[in-house]
């Protein structure tokens, strides 16, 4: 499989677990096990998530740097949570685990693969 199929399967694997973790966060503290009757304000931590949206999405190879780093924060949380917590909403701590771990792993594997010495020698060989 050559750079650029990895890489494209990179970008959409950190792609739809990165929005999969944003309804997750917002489907867990409305509706599914909110902190208190009719949601919790911790919705509110899907917000930042928002934030490298754009650049994930567009393959910018610094955004995937940083959210790398970035995402470790909802991981935390998810583990905290799964020890911490009961029911479902530890089952629902256990996916923030599932989702942010996949999210993590496939941003370092996109950045492995748009490293400048990648894409110099794909430009050689291609011309």
């Amino acid at each position: 499989m050559s750079y650029a199929v990895q890489r494209t399967w990179a970008q959409r694997i950190t792609v739809v677990s990165w929005l999969l973790l944003i309804v997750l966060c917002l489907a867990w503290e409305l509706w599914l096990a909110p902190l208190r009757p009719g949601g919790s304000s911790l919705a509110l931590k899907a917000l930042p998530l928002l934030l490298p949206l754009h650049g994930l999405l567009h393959g910018r190879r610094y955004t995937y740097q940083w959210a790398s780093m970035f995402v470790l924060i909802w991981w935390a949380e998810g583990l905290v949570r799964a020890y911490s917590d009961h029911g479902v909403s530890q089952v629902l701590a256990g996916i923030e685990v599932v989702l942010t771990t996949t999210a993590f792993v496939s941003i370092c594997y996109y950045s492995k693969w748009t490293r400048p010495s990648i894409l110099a020698a794909e430009n050689q060989k291609a011309g």
